[in-house]
Formats: C-alpha cells, structure tokens, sequence
C-alpha cells in the first residue's frame, strides 16, 4: 500500500491510499481518482516526504483519514449521509429511470445514480430535473 499526498484544480489537499504506484496511474488515468471535497477529476500527486515509521505510536497531529478536516467536507459527509439514507442508489440507469418517472412509466421517488455527460444533457434539454453531485458512488471513491 502506498499514500499519496492529493491536490485537485480547486486547490483542495486530501490524502488517499493506493494499492501500489502503478494502480495509482491505473485509476488516475480512468478518471477513478477524484478529490474527497469537491469530486472533481482533476487530481495530482502533491510534493511529499516519505514517512518513516520507526516505532509503534502514531503521532498526536495524525488525524484518521475519515475524519473531516474542515467545514466544507463536514457538510459534504452529511449531504452525502442524507442522500444515501433517504433516496435509491439506481447506479448506472440512472438516465432511464429518471426519464421513466418523468414519463409517468414508473411511480416517482428519489434516486441518485450515474449519467454519461450526454446522457445528463439531453436530460436537461427534455426538462428532467436532475442535479450533479459533489461526490461518487463509494465504489468509485479512491
């Protein structure tokens, strides 16, 4: 396993794990890797030391990586804890359900999910209500 020091284009710094440099690149060049702020893609390796663990004991500045180092990943943890408590995870057909519901076809209900951007365009030009997430599926997240 290896850690990487984090940095998207909004100039948010997070640390994630990997299990190994090259499924870093692996990922990073999917577009797999995404900041823990802001979600977006636009992720690189910040300039780091390596750490060298001589003993047992973690050091006292070291915060858990799920903790939430400031306000603004505080309020995305909760939205995100709210939408996964009160809506269905539809995945991938995310597109054809919400047009089904819109369509009448399927009784509506609160689903978020995954869109390709052309199928999330044309979702808005047929007067869908959607909305983009700040964040990814957790079987996207890095």
């Amino acid at each position: 396993m290896i850690q990487y020091s984090l940095k998207c284009a909004q100039d948010h710094h997070f640390d994630s794990w990997f299990q190994s440099a090259s499924a870093f690149d692996k990922l990073h060049a999917a577009g797999m890797v995404t900041c823990a702020v802001c979600g977006s893609s636009e992720v690189e390796k910040e300039l780091m030391a390596p750490r060298v663990n001589a003993g047992a004991e973690k050091p006292a500045d070291t915060a858990p990586l799920s903790a939430p180092a400031s306000p603004a990943e505080q309020a995305l943890r909760e939205l995100r804890t709210e939408i996964e408590k009160t809506s269905d995870y539809v995945g991938r057909d995310f597109a054809r359900e919400a047009r089904a519901m819109h369509e009448g076809d399927q009784p509506k209900r609160a689903i978020w999910g995954e869109a390709r951007g052309d199928e999330a365009r044309k979702l808005v030009e047929d007067g869908i209500p959607v909305a983009p997430l700040p964040f990814r599926p957790s079987r996207k997240s890095n």
